[in-house]
């Protein structure tokens, strides 16, 4: 007969700072291969294939072969999971200016599992909200029709994304601003769109989004949006 829910264990995974770390780096929603997430957290290839066998049989992140690799990505409701947590997570000290600089880039856009967080998110969401483009819905968003119409016109299809199993369009607290950007299958819609554009630019292995030139142009003339 089962108990109850272990949270310490999921504890234990996570007090680990070489796991954290491996953890908000597959937060981007990307599977990586151990090389790639060894690389960025600065660990041996033995001990970040020992902290991913630990994260795997915790429920953690689930394993992907593809050919001759084994890329690694977060389990279920994980993602969600981790952005709650950062929530309640102080902001660590900057140890150097490149981990300085990193924390500045992440607060101004990152990808949250497969969307645009950061205050370039926040920024989308409230002019998507204050343009009538978004309806707030109890927990989710409507689109209207002014915002269906504008949203095709940048090249996405909101009939297309609806009937799908997750929500169209709900608020997702971000952990920097401490204010909704936007999710649900719109929101992933939206960052894809967004790349393909040209107007963000993805690093690899990182949840770093870079605004490029355009981007931030572009987003000011559409939407009202600044970004230094």
């Amino acid at each position: 007969m089962a108990g109850d829910a272990d949270l310490a264990r999921i504890g234990f995974l996570l007090s680990d700072r070489n796991r954290a770390a491996m953890l908000l780096l597959l937060l981007d929603g990307r599977p990586q291969p151990v090389s790639a997430l060894m690389a960025e957290v600065g660990i041996s290839a033995s001990l970040a294939s020992t902290h991913l066998r630990k994260l795997k049989d915790g429920g953690l992140v689930v394993v992907e072969v593809s050919g001759r690799q084994r890329l690694y990505r977060l389990a279920g409701p994980v993602a969600d999971a981790i952005e709650g947590l950062l929530l309640l997570a102080p902001p660590g000290p900057a140890k150097s200016l490149r981990q300085a600089t990193r924390g500045r880039k992440l607060r101004e856009a990152r990808v949250c599992y497969d969307h645009l967080a950061g205050s370039v998110g926040v920024a989308i969401n409230d002019a998507f909200l204050a343009k009538g483009f978004l309806v707030e819905d109890h927990d989710c968003y409507g689109v209207s029709a002014t915002g269906r119409a504008e949203l095709a016109a940048h090249g996405i299809d909101v009939d297309r994304l609806r009937g799908r199993a997750r929500p169209l369009a709900r608020p997702c607290m971000d952990w920097s601003e401490r204010r909704n950007h936007l999710a649900g299958s719109l929101g992933a819609a939206v960052k894809s769109r967004l790349l393909e554009l040209g107007w963000i630019d993805l690093l690899e292995a990182s949840r770093d989004v870079d605004l490029t030139e355009a981007g931030r142009r572009e987003l000011r003339e559409w939407l009202g949006v600044e970004q230094a």
